[in-house]
């Protein structure tokens, strides 16, 4: 009699990191990926145009499973992960920059999660922010997080960290990230993926985002433009969708009265 033996699948997934001077924590976020308990993927490391030891951090890793990438010249963050992500070769992406680490099992649970449910290509999960100042961990999501059709959560509150996310390769051969974009290319990807894709959000915290005094999105200055030109851009579409905009608006107006500098990550 034959003994029943479940087999798992182990999809190659292919983790984007997007690099430009970030050699201060580096070393960090790199062990965090060598240390997954899941083992098939690969890292596409993507340098834009870095001038600090940031390359020469990357090579002290000796694994074939991380593959180097650099652009000839600087580029947009978003520009720059859209051609991060078409040297990727798996059937999943994942994105971790270069100031943030992932605990040893999100791999492991989010391709189990994501092979298993049926109609699910997008999943994303809980997180703690670590304060580099007071070195404090702050759960970000305090009550439960949607899933499913979750376009007006994201309206109304958007909380969802790009590092947290596994998704389906497939999605980017039908979209990319808005090139012109710095800081809010992610709420833009995400948002108008919600109107037509599920997601599923983990509730367990599976990543550490680190606030330090370098983070991206304080500069509010692009912040308030990317902004000014996204909503140019969507508010009549998803107004004709019958989506609320009203948190969204009064964010946007505390934001250009400079009261609000914070927003997702």
């Amino acid at each position: 009699m034959k003994k029943n033996s479940k087999k798992f699948s182990t999809p190659l997934v292919s983790i984007i990191m997007n690099c430009h001077n970030g050699e201060r924590y580096l070393a960090q976020s790199i062990t965090s990926v060598l240390s997954q308990t899941y083992k098939n993927w690969e890292l596409i490391f993507f340098d834009n145009k870095s001038n600090d030891q940031s390359k020469k951090i990357l090579k002290t890793f000796l694994d074939k499973r991380i593959k180097y990438f650099k652009s000839k010249k600087f580029l947009n963050l978003y520009q720059a992960r859209n051609l991060a992500i078409s040297k990727a070769k798996g059937k999943y992406i994942g994105f971790l920059d270069t100031d943030d680490w992932w605990m040893k099992g999100k791999l492991s649970k989010q391709v189990k999660l994501i092979e298993n449910k049926n109609k699910v290509n997008f999943i994303y999960s809980n997180l703690y922010i670590y304060d580099q100042k007071t070195k404090n961990n702050i759960l970000y999501f305090k009550n439960k997080m949607p899933s499913g059709k979750i376009t007006q959560y994201l309206l109304d509150d958007y909380k969802l960290g790009i590092l947290t996310v596994l998704m389906n390769r497939k999605i980017f051969n039908e979209r990319k990230f808005n090139k012109k974009y710095n800081i809010i290319g992610d709420f833009d990807f995400f948002l108008n993926l919600s109107l037509k894709e599920n997601f599923y959000c983990m509730q367990e915290p599976l990543a550490y985002y680190r606030k330090h005094e370098e983070n991206y999105s304080k500069k509010i200055n692009i912040f308030e433009k990317e902004l000014e030109h996204w909503s140019k851009k969507n508010f009549t579409k998803l107004e004709k969708l019958n989506y609320s905009l009203k948190s969204f608006k009064f964010f946007f107006y505390k934001l250009k009265l400079k009261k609000f500098v914070g927003w997702g990550l």
